[in-house]
This record gives structure tokens, C-alpha cells and sequence, in this order.
């Protein structure tokens, strides 16, 4: 048996981060192709959106019901099991004959693919708790850039191969980091608990309904990130209709939050020295001047680079903060927490991509900048009322 780590070392940090960018990316193939798949199944914009919702919906309900079984099981174990299904669910996308097929594949695609909310948790508990937002903020890096590079991945690949195509290799890929998990991840020294499901499931509304900070955490997260997926979800529709350019181009400017990647690290430092709080209202600030910048600017194509990196940084900030904020919370719950929060982000995501492919449909972009609108306003609101911590515990309370 591995000999389990007692602190996190650089490799081990590393190696979740790369993992958990490597899982999440299952969730945006869909974003930057959904013209090669509303045309090949014969579907209207529309109905496609709507596919790339229930990915992220299917991704919410995996938090929900899923995530919390770290709490309850070996989580070196736990993490294996859902990339093998993940695997699976990727090999179905894959197969698709026909749009319904599809559908359920990539429903099974976002449930499937929840392991970075257990990796997340678990650095946070084995991370010290003084150097916890920087250890969360440099693995939410790697989650960052696997939604960054999922969209360039799907978009370039999309230009030269069929759509389908994506999904195998995106399984393959997965399945030759199952092996690497396998043998580098840290065993979990908790084993499995004395805990039943149902009752820790039932914990969930108790746990939100509780902890005041955990309220604020998961609205503003529902907010930032439905925000981004406003973009997302609709951006391959504005570049074929204002700039006729295909999902090569999407897929490309995919690539410009990397400035929310190299800014992780240095949000957690931030949040660790200064205050979640700052940090937060700075991702509203990054967000709105985004989606001002699209509404302005947003139909000469420099204007709408400048919106992607202030929108990236938006979220980036607001991601790691949250993780902060809710990873200092309880240690024993810390998997249930995560759970709470980011179903609401991806409740958040889901929303948004529904809302704005709809919005895009009936009132074209400005329309898409209105409902980013309605999702700031919610934040500002839950900000003022809720807030955050001025400064984040250092011991976790059990």
C-alpha cells in the first residue's frame, strides 16, 4: 500500500491541479462546436443550448447527490470510481447516433464528471490552514485552465475532425490519468466513516441554511458563474453572425483567461493575507466592466479580447475566494460544503446558458448583456445583505 503523505508536497499540489483541468474540460467540449452539432443532428440553436445546459445541470445534481459521498467514503478510492464512469460517459458521447442519444450521454457526462470537487476539498484538508487559499488557489488554477483549454481543444479540433472525435480522445486522455492517479494520489487517512448517505444528504439544506458564510459564498457563485456562461454559451453565435468566423475562433479566444490562471495563485495569497471580502467585490468590479465592454464595445473584436480577460479574472476571483471562504468552514463537512457550493455554481452556469441562449434567440446580444445584468445585480444584493468574512479562519471547526 502507498504510504500516505502527512503534508501536500509540490508534485502532489501539481498533480491535482493537472487532474482536476483534465476532468472538468468533459463539461465545455459542448461550448464552442454547438453549430457543427445543432447542423449535423438538425437541431435549432435553441435545442442545442439547451443540451449544453443539462450537461451543466447534470454536473449540479452530481455535486449535489455525488460530492458528498467524500464525506463519507476513502476519497482515493472515490476519485477513481467517477473517472472510470466519466470514461464511460465520454465513450457514449462518442457513440451518439441521433440528438436523443446525445443528450443522455452528455447529461451522463456532467454527473459523471464531479472529482474535482472531491480533489478540491481534500487538498484543502490536507493543506495547513495557513497556506490553504494559496494551495486551493494554485489547484483551482488547474481547474481553470482545463475550462479554458476544453474550449480551444473542442474548438480547434472541431475545425479539423468530426465532433465526435473530441469525446474519444477526451476519454482517452482521461482514462491514461486514472492510471497516474492510481499510483501518485495520496491515500486518505480518514478510510471510510461511519456515516449513511441519506442522513448526511439531509444535511445538506442544514448545512447552507447554518452557515452564513457558505449563503453568500454559493449565491455569489451562482451569480459569477452563470455570468460567465452567459458568454460561453452564446459566444459561437456571435462570431458567426457579427464576424462570420467558425469554432476554431471561439476555441481560440478560449485561450485569453489565462490570465485568470497565472492570477490564482497570487487571489489565494491575496485572500489569505488581506480579506475574501475584497477579493469578492473585485470579481463583481471585473465582471460588470466585462459585460459593459461587450454591450459598448463588444462588435469590434479588440473590445471583445479586453471583455474575456476582465470576465476571466472575474470568475477566477470569485472561484478561489469561494473555495476559501467554504473549504475554512468544518473540516468533517468539507466535502458536503463544497457540494452545497457548487451546486449553486453550477446551478449558476446552467441558468445562465439556458437564460442566455434564450435571450439570444429574442433580442440578440444586447440581450445576452441583460441578462448578465440581472445576474450582477443578484450578486451586489446578496453582497450587501450576506457579505463575506473580513478575514478567513485559521483552524478549520470540527
Amino acid at each position: 500500500m502507498q504510504k500516505r503523505e502527512t503534508t501536500l508536497s509540490r508534485r502532489t499540489i501539481l498533480l491535482m491541479a493537472v487532474v482536476t483541468g483534465v476532468i472538468v474540460a468533459n463539461l465545455n467540449f459542448i461550448q464552442p462546436i454547438e453549430n457543427l452539432i445543432a447542423t449535423d443532428f438538425q437541431l435549432s440553436k435553441a435545442v442545442v443550448g439547451a443540451l449544453a445546459m443539462v450537461t451543466q445541470l447534470g454536473y449540479a445534481f452530481g455535486l449535489l447527490l455525488i460530492v458528498p459521498l467524500g464525506d463519507i467514503f476513502d476519497r482515493y478510492h472515490l476519485i477513481q470510481v467517477m473517472m472510470l464512469l466519466s470514461i464511460g460517459s465520454l465513450l457514449l458521447a462518442y457513440w451518439a447516433p441521433n440528438a436523443g442519444v446525445f443528450a443522455v450521454a452528455t447529461t451522463l457526462v456532467g454527473i459523471t464528471s464531479v472529482a474535482p470537487q472531491l480533489i478540491i476539498p481534500y487538498a484543502g484538508y490536507l493543506a495547513p490552514a495557513l497556506q490553504r487559499g494559496k494551495v486551493l488557489g494554485i489547484v483551482l488554477s488547474g481547474l481553470l485552465t482545463g475550462i479554458l483549454l476544453s474550449r480551444s481543444f473542442s474548438g480547434l479540433l472541431g475545425s479539423w475532425l468530426p465532433w465526435q472525435d473530441i469525446y474519444l480522445i477526451a476519454a482517452v486522455i482521461d482514462l491514461i490519468f486514472l492510471v497516474i492517479v492510481h499510483y501518485r494520489l495520496p491515500h486518505d487517512a480518514r478510510g471510510h466513516q461511519d456515516l449513511r448517505y441519506w442522513p448526511v444528504i439531509r444535511t445538506l439544506p442544514r448545512l447552507f441554511f447554518r452557515q452564513r458564510a457558505l449563503r453568500g459564498s454559493a449565491i455569489n457563485g451562482f451569480c459569477l458563474f452563470g455570468m460567465s456562461n452567459v458568454l460561453w454559451s452564446t459566444l459561437a453565435f456571435y462570431l458567426a453572425a457579427q464576424y462570420h468566423l467558425g469554432s476554431n475562433v471561439a476555441g481560440l479566444l478560449g485561450l485569453l483567461g489565462i490570465a485568470g490562471v497565472l492570477a490564482a495563485p497570487l487571489i489565494g495569497t491575496l485572500v489569505d493575507q488581506r480579506s475574501p471580502r475584497l477579493t469578492i467585490g473585485l470579481s463583481m468590479v471585473f465582471s460588470g466592466v466585462a459585460f459593459v465592454i461587450f454591450w459598448g464595445v463588444g462588435a469590434w473584436l479588440l473590445g471583445l479580447i479586453v471583455g474575456i480577460v476582465l470576465l476571466d479574472l472575474g470568475t477566477q476571483f470569485s472561484q478561489v475566494s469561494n473555495q476559501a471562504i467554504v473549504q475554512s468552514l468544518n473540516r468533517k463537512a468539507s466535502s458536503r460544503n463544497n457540494s452545497v457550493f457548487m451546486f449553486s455554481y453550477f446551478l449558476g452556469g446552467s441558468v445562465g446558458t439556458l437564460s442566455a441562449t434564450w435571450a439570444w434567440s429574442q433580442a440578440g446580444w444586447s440581450g445576452v448583456c441583460g441578462v448578465a445584468a440581472g445576474f450582477l445585480i443578484l450578486a451586489v444584493i446578496s453582497h450587501l445583505i450576506i457579505g463575506e468574512p473580513a478575514q478567513l479562519t485559521t483552524e478549520s471547526a470540527d
